[in-house]
Order: C-alpha cells, then structure tokens, then sequence
C-alpha cells in the first residue's frame, strides 16, 4: 500500500501553515480596504473565533482520517493544527478585549456576569493555553502518561467552543448547531476508540 514520504509530509507541513495564515492576511486587507462590512469589530472578532473553531475541528478529524486512510504519518500534522488553533484563539481574545472592550477590565468583569458564553469560552482558551504549552516534545517526555491524559483536554474543549458560539450568536443558531453536531460526530469516533480499549 503506498505510504506518504517524509518529504510530501513535509511540504504538507508547509501548505497547512500557509493555508492557516493567508485568511489572517486576508483579513487584515479586507479591513484595510474597509470591506469588513458595518460593524468591522464585530466581523474581525467573529471571523478569528470561527477560524479557531474550524481549526479545532480540523485538528480532531486527523486521528480518524489517518486511521481510516492507514497513514499513521498523518498524525504529525495534528500539533501544527493545534498551535494555529490557540494562535487563532488569542487574536480572537485579543480582538474582543482591545477593540470592543477598549481593554476596559471592569466593563469585562460585566460583561462576564451578564453573559455566561464569555466564560465558557475563557474555560476553553484556558484548555487550549495548556495544550499549546505542552505540545513540544520536551514536554511530553518530562510528563510521561500524564501529556496524554492532560491532551485528553481537546475533547471538552471542542465542546466549550461550540457552545460558546452558539451562546453568542443573538438569532441565527442553524449554524452554531451544526458545528454543535459535527463536533459530536468527530467525538463519537473517540468514544469507539475508547470502548474498544475497555
């Protein structure tokens, strides 16, 4: 059976980084050119959340897709994805505390009593924060069993981040439901795995 070379893995490597930063450009020219449409803020601050949580998603389909194609070499690209997805995370953040909030911390502190979706979703920055900070080597071989259990974290992680979306939207849900579903649907093929294993 033919097997992914070191080397096409490697310019995969390559368009995987390209392919997460040029919506980031793209992103800047489209404000820059003032096409971010009426409420630019809101737009960039959307836009970032919803390219974390594809990336999320992303990240969680490699395991399946590797198993089911037979090309372990796949997994490799799952810590890439991962770390765009916490670099996509923190600009969200970094967007809705200096453009909406003006970096007004007591206004923060409302906004956080007043809507519980901010929470779940500082819950889920916290998770990724934690995973992106362990995803190196080192890491994992100073931790031993306890990387594994702690990347575990992925899982309700997905999970925080799809009800934080769904929690912010104010009336259009179809959308957030279905990334709700997807991420149930990528968390069922784990949950086999780990059946299996029991």
């Amino acid at each position: 059976m033919w097997r992914i070379s070191r080397r096409a893995l490697f310019w995969g490597k390559v368009l995987l980084h390209v392919a997460a930063a040029l919506p980031i450009a793209l992103l800047v020219l489209a404000v820059y050119r003032d096409d971010a449409g009426g409420d630019p803020v809101q737009y960039i601050i959307h836009f970032l959340g919803k390219g974390a949580l594809n990336l999320l998603l992303l990240t969680l389909l490699v395991s399946p897709v590797a198993a089911w194609t037979k090309q372990g070499m796949l997994v490799q690209l799952r810590r890439p994805l991962g770390l765009w997805t916490f670099c996509y995370a923190c600009l969200h953040l970094l967007a809705y505390i200096s453009l909406d909030l003006l970096f007004a911390w007591q206004l923060l502190l409302q906004e956080v009593i007043k809507r519980p979706y901010i929470v779940v979703g500082a819950c889920a920055w916290l998770i990724l924060l934690s995973l992106a900070l362990t995803s190196f080597k080192a890491a994992q071989r100073r931790m031993g069993k306890r990387w594994q259990q702690l990347h575990y974290g992925i899982y309700p992680a997905v999970l925080l981040v799809t009800i934080h979306y769904y929690w912010s939207v104010k009336s259009e849900i179809i959308e957030p439901s279905l990334y709700i579903l997807l991420a149930l649907l990528l968390l069922s093929f784990r949950l086999r795995k780990f059946s299996r294993k029991v």
